[in-house]
């Protein structure tokens, strides 16, 4: 059994938001909810603060974190939110009642009722793409290239993202805008700078649910906790 995430080098990150305006549009999220918020962490006081220009800030994209031992699939009445074999949590809209159990008992509010559908909805990993062996739109679509996209049992430094230097090549007559999603991609490991896996690397507060997203924040102090 497989555990997919996503990684977050969030000293990659720009804030730009591209992954929440992709993410609402290839899912068609409706306005007012979200499967993927950007939080802006700071401005904060450095340990060695001593004037105004000593703080320090970055963002923070939470979302699903498709949990190893999520709540929400235990307290569903009906088993409509299930733990696939790929390690993603998925909600079958067809026995979602919308009690709402599972919106209370995410420690991390990322699940919300449609309304319209009356059914709850989050983020799926982007599972229609993933089951073609292709990336989350989130991942495709990130400027700063800070997400990155694989399996847990394999280590984070497999993670892949799109390889960029190639995309941007529009004299290669190879390209396709279909290798955004299944070819020519970089690993985490190739690209990233220089990490402390033991001081670096975090996961959002773990409520007895298991996080499987990975957050990578070097020279700054992680607040994700909080």
């Amino acid at each position: 059994m497989a555990q997919y995430s996503i990684l977050t080098d969030l000293n990659r990150c720009v804030g730009c938001m591209s992954c929440m305006v992709a993410c609402k549009a290839i899912n068609d999220v409706p306005i007012g909810n979200y499967w993927n918020k950007i939080l802006r962490i700071g401005p904060y006081k450095r340990e060695d603060y001593q004037t105004p220009n000593d703080v320090d800030m970055y963002y923070l994209c939470v979302q699903c974190q498709h949990c190893a031992d999520p709540k929400c699939v235990a307290v569903c009445p009906t088993k409509a939110s299930q733990k696939m074999e790929d390690g993603t949590v998925q909600i079958d809209k067809s026995k979602c009642i919308g009690c709402q159990f599972c919106v209370m008992a995410c420690p991390y509010g990322v699940r919300y009722l449609n309304e319209e559908e009356r059914v709850v909805e989050k983020c799926t990993m982007c599972e229609q793409l993933i089951a073609q062996g292709g990336l989350p739109q989130c991942v495709v679509q990130c400027g700063g290239r800070a997400r990155f996209f694989g399996d847990l049992d394999n280590g984070i430094e497999s993670f892949e993202a799109p390889d960029i230097a190639y995309i941007a090549d529009r004299d290669n007559n190879d390209f396709s805008y279909d290798q955004l999603y299944t070819g020519n991609r970089i690993t985490f490991g190739e690209l990233a700078e220089e990490y402390n896996q033991d001081t670096d690397v975090h996961r959002l507060p773990d409520a007895g649910n298991e996080p499987s997203f990975v957050y990578v924040l070097r020279g700054r102090e992680w607040k994700g906790a909080e």
